[in-house]
Order: structure tokens, then sequence, then C-alpha cells
């Protein structure tokens, strides 16, 4: 969350846990130092499966689960998703997964490395990573 960096996702036309442990693997592939994690998330089925929940106490990542799936408790994951359907047009219906995937990943490069944050000092979320490093 420090610097809103967006390092791990994952699209795809199911709901099946391979989808979502991709994208926790890219991320901690992507991460420069995972001491101290912290992977927090909704009580969405995939997320609460032993094969995941596994994962994350393997590379001795800290689990943290909304109660009761009460938004408010997820803000900043919530306020990225708004973000990126409000002004990145990911609410849209798309033609293929494919042309889905390139939506996504051209959404995320504008967040990651485009659009500025107030709450980062108007820096992008990359280069609040980089100067962490």
């Amino acid at each position: 969350m420090h610097s809103r960096k967006i390092i791990g996702y994952d699209l795809s036309d199911s709901l099946e846990l391979k989808g979502y442990v991709r994208a926790l693997n890219k991320a901690v592939y992507q991460a420069k130092n995972i001491k101290g994690l912290i992977h927090h998330s909704d009580r969405g089925i995939q997320y609460c499966s032993n094969v995941y929940t596994q994962i994350l106490k393997r590379k001795k990542i800290d689990i943290s689960m909304t109660e009761e799936n009460h938004c408010y408790e997820n803000a900043m994951a919530e306020r990225v998703n708004g973000i990126q359907k409000d002004e990145f047009y990911l609410d849209q219906t798309f033609d293929n997964v494919a042309h889905a995937k390139r939506a996504a990943k051209n959404a995320i490069n504008l967040y990651n490395e485009i659009r500025l944050h107030l709450s980062l000092d108007y820096k992008t979320p990359n280069m609040v990573y980089k100067l962490s490093a």
C-alpha cells in the first residue's frame, strides 16, 4: 500500500483459483522485498482456500481479511477498482478476453506510470515504488 503500485494482477474469464494464484505469484516475483508483507483481501472463497493460504504461509506473508465482507475494510482495493473502472473505462463490455487483457494492461500501466496521486504528493505509484528501493 505504501506506493499504491499494482504489481500483481491476472485477468481471467472465470473465478477459478488458478487466476488468483497467478496474480499472487506475479506480485511476489515483482516485489523487491516481501519481508513484513501483509496480504489483505475480502473473504472470497479463492482467498480462503487452503492452496492460496498455504502459498502465503510458505512465503511468510501475513494474512489479513475483512470481516463479514464489509467493503469499508478493504477501502484501498475498492478505490483502485473504482479508478480502473471510472477513469480507465474497465467497466465496459469487451469483445473477448484478449481485448479485455490488453485494456487492463494499458489501464494498469497508466495508473502506475502516469496518474499522479494526491496521497503520494503528486507522484506516480511507480515513482514512489522506485524511491522506496
